[in-house]
């Protein structure tokens, strides 16, 4: 979810020349991408219109469950739309990455300048995911595993690997991917004789569905990941000794993600070619559905789950394809179909992510209770007032249509904010 490329463009031949020896070509604005993380940004700040909660009055209509499945995360494995969120933010940030520092090496920014924005980048990044992980914390909530700090935690990483060839990039995502599998498969799954007790301990329901076999390593909060939270997250000063994460979620998730933008570093790569757009398309549905493909065998072979909020190499892998057939989708219609206007409400949230995301993490509250108080409840939930089923549905609508606004303003002020 990093800040959109710059259009930018091209220094004299003299200072290019100086900088690089080589021509280097200025990074061109790609709207799809713009509209693809705008999209993606209305959706988290949309909180799935508490679609998942109003699934719940309507057990036997097949098509509210399926909302209701698809706007909500996973328990453990697989997942639907919902969790496709994050993978999308991760792979959007590889893919930037491609346009941003081309531009600023268009610009004859040396490597040590860049490498220096890149550390500052992952520093900002995990210190704003830690500040906005403490709102509403008596103190500062020193855990990793939002976002923005999963990002900055692998952001200089994945600069080391900008404009190298794409076997390279290509090489580095499988080493880490199988050093990931490798790491959680030596770690010892849990001894038979662990209690219910011990489980509610790590945050483990007593009806927890356990993975079993090979898939045991996996497990909720009984991994290696976890284990390690366990005595990093407690190097930091808390009210009481951090024992688990309640949603599973881990500090090590940043390292297969890593490669999820690696992959998407490699995407960027092969969108800034010189192939044809038909090429371009090629590419990224066929690489997208050879990796749906690769992370279903994974999982069913049993040589490892596919569990998002762990981030094992299966799910980066399967993650990926979705995501590259979401830019796929997004590239066709904007930029080779050219509705790029019909793109435009997407595009002004796209291009102030950083804005939505902050919006979205510290205001929805205090714009709904704003619109409440100034509208009335009537007039906000439009069903009946607050006990009405459709009542989140309402309001969270129109706490996202004020943050669109506000997107729009900052965009006609041309207005980015970038870290």
């Amino acid at each position: 979810m990093s800040a959109s490329a710059s259009a930018t463009k091209p220094p004299s031949a003299t200072k290019t020349a100086a900088a690089t020896k080589t021509a280097v070509k200025p990074a061109e604005r790609l709207t799809s991408l713009d509209a693809y993380r705008g999209f993606i940004m209305l959706a988290m700040a949309s909180g799935g219109l508490a679609l998942a909660k109003v699934a719940k009055s309507f057990p036997d209509n097949r098509t509210w469950q399926i909302l209701g499945e698809q706007f909500d995360h996973a328990e453990w494995k697989w997942g639907g739309f919902w969790d496709m969120i994050q993978p999308s933010f991760m792979f959007m940030v590889g893919v930037s990455m491609a346009y941003s520092y081309a531009g600023r090496q268009a610009r004859g920014q040396s490597y040590s300048r860049m490498l220096g924005h890149a550390i500052y980048r992952s520093v900002v990044l995990v210190l704003l995911g830690v500040f906005l992980d403490s709102n509403g914390n008596d103190r500062t909530d020193w855990v990793f595993p939002n976002v923005l700090c999963q990002i900055g935690l692998g952001y200089t990483f994945l600069f080391l690997l900008w404009n190298r060839p794409p076997a390279v990039q290509l090489l580095a995502a499988v080493l880490i991917l199988v050093a990931d599998w490798g790491l959680f498969y030596a770690y010892p799954t849990p001894a038979a004789e662990l209690t219910a007790k011990n489980y509610a301990e790590l945050g483990v329901p007593a009806n927890w569905p356990h993975l079993e076999g090979r898939a045991a390593h996996w497990d909720k909060n009984t991994n290696v990941a976890a284990a390690a939270d366990r005595v990093f997250l407690n190097w930091f000063p808390r009210e009481k000794p951090f024992k688990a994460n309640e949603g599973g979620y881990t500090t090590l998730n940043f390292v297969p993600s890593l490669a999820t933008m690696i992959f998407g570093l490699m995407a960027g790569g092969l969108m800034r070619s010189s192939l044809r757009p038909v090429g371009k398309l090629a590419w990224l549905i066929g690489a997208g559905l050879i990796a749906l493909g690769v992370g279903y065998l994974l999982d069913i072979y049993d040589i490892c789950p596919v569990v998002k909020r762990i981030w094992t190499p299966s799910w980066a892998i399967y993650s990926t394809g979705w995501t590259l057939l979401m830019l796929a989708a997004f590239y066709l219609v904007v930029d080779v179909a050219g509705f790029r206007r019909a793109a435009w409400p997407l595009v002004v949230v796209g291009m102030n992510s950083i804005a939505m995301y902050c919006m979205a993490r510290l205001l929805g509250g205090w714009i709904s209770r704003t619109l409440q108080r100034h509208l009335g409840e009537d007039v906000l939930t439009l069903y009946g007032g607050v006990d009405s089923i459709y009542e989140p549905v309402v309001r969270l609508s129109l706490v996202l249509f004020v943050m669109w606004l506000v997107c729009v303003w900052l965009y006609r002020q041309r207005i980015f904010f970038k870290i």
